[in-house]
């Protein structure tokens, strides 16, 4: 007799997509900067390291006074496959993504230090790309690399080249940018088209054709932000949306501040061939990650102004109003559609694309 009936079926090897909040092992979501990433700093980080770390923020910089100067320090670790992509690398992600965690604390960037976790077998090729890529972006920033260190890993242990830069620079008096302090009224803009970097490196890693070039939008955002708080203005808030999109950001900043946000769809400014490629492949461009654009939250009275600077500058000639901080919903981003309805925009669970960044 045949038998009709399919092989069992081995559903211990299944592997779900979504990461799983209870999982006891780390995920790849945990990377990804939304609700998994805050509850790994929330209820394993900070209770882990006590009192030591009491008082600690969870913004992009924290601002430490030291000797009468507010120093602004930041670090992040850069695991972006692969290393290079269309409109730059792994370097100038280095340099520029803790360049502007500085910047979005208001600080000048100063100096930086470099850390290289190396694969064995890595080309020495590829690491001295990676390295002159980082010496021209520093170069470009106006920052200095003075100190950093090397290790390497048996092969199969990493993955080519890993790069950690921590970042010092000054924030000035009466500068006191934090996400806790948007408020109602508070107009919301972006300096500019949206989910380009995300896009582009998913079409170098998946060998995917979106009949334009995607290029990374990596930039370094402190000129910006200077011209920006050269106006007088106030400003209150500054985040750049990387990991999470927009979509994470505005979540972390809602809660932070007890705010609720209202955003325009049709205001977002998501380039053509983003929105062509995201609904290809069934991703929300609020959610694909960054790496030269900011989100401003500036008192309303001062908007104008700051928007006129924005567009004067390289890096913000794409600025838009995108919406505006309400006492209603607090902790919760709201978005009206172009049907005249609206639609809850959450905090991601992980990542729509993990090492992104």
């Amino acid at each position: 007799m045949v038998n009709l009936l399919p092989d069992p079926i081995e559903a211990e090897g299944w592997v779900c997509p979504a990461p799983l909040r209870d999982s006891p092992t780390i995920v790849m979501g945990h990377g990804g900067g939304g609700a998994l990433s805050a509850e790994l700093v929330e209820h394993l980080f900070l209770p882990a390291f006590g009192a030591a770390a009491a008082g600690a923020g969870l913004g992009d910089a924290a601002v430490v006074p030291v000797g009468g100067v507010r120093l602004a320090v930041s670090t992040d670790s850069y695991v972006v496959r692969p290393l290079f992509f269309p409109g730059g690398s792994i370097g100038e992600l280095a340099v520029n993504g803790t360049v502007n965690d500085l910047a979005m604390a208001g600080a000048r960037p100063l100096v930086l230090s470099t850390a290289f976790i190396l694969a064995e077998g890595t080309a020495l090729t590829e690491l001295a790309r990676v390295a002159e890529a980082m010496g021209r972006a520093a170069a470009a920033a106006g920052v200095r690399l003075v100190t950093g260190d090397t290790k390497v890993v048996d092969a199969g242990s990493g993955d080519g080249v890993f790069v950690n830069t921590t970042g010092l620079g000054v924030v000035d008096d009466g500068v006191d940018i934090r996400p806790e302090h948007a408020r109602p009224d508070d107009v919301v803009i972006v300096s500019g088209d949206i989910g380009v970097h995300g896009v582009a490196v998913l079409s170098c890693r998946e060998g995917l054709e979106f009949g334009t070039a995607v290029r990374s939008d990596t930039a370094p955002l402190h000129g910006l932000v200077a011209a920006m708080l050269a106006t007088g203005a106030d400003v209150h808030t500054l985040r750049d949306p990387t990991r999470g999109g927009v979509a994470a950001t505005l979540n972390e900043i809602a809660r932070a501040a007890g705010v609720g946000i209202e955003v325009t769809e049709r205001a977002l400014p998501i380039p053509a061939e983003v929105r062509d490629a995201c609904g290809l492949l069934g991703l929300d461009p609020l959610y694909v990650a960054n790496e030269g654009k900011l989100v401003a939250f500036v008192a309303p009275e001062h908007a104008d102004r700051v928007l006129a600077a924005m567009r004067a500058h390289e890096h913000g000639r794409g600025a838009a109003v995108v919406g505006r901080c309400v006492a209603e919903h607090p902790g919760m981003v709201v978005a009206r559609t172009g049907l005249g309805g609206t639609r809850v925009i959450d905090m991601p669970l992980g990542e729509q694309l993990p090492r992104i960044c």
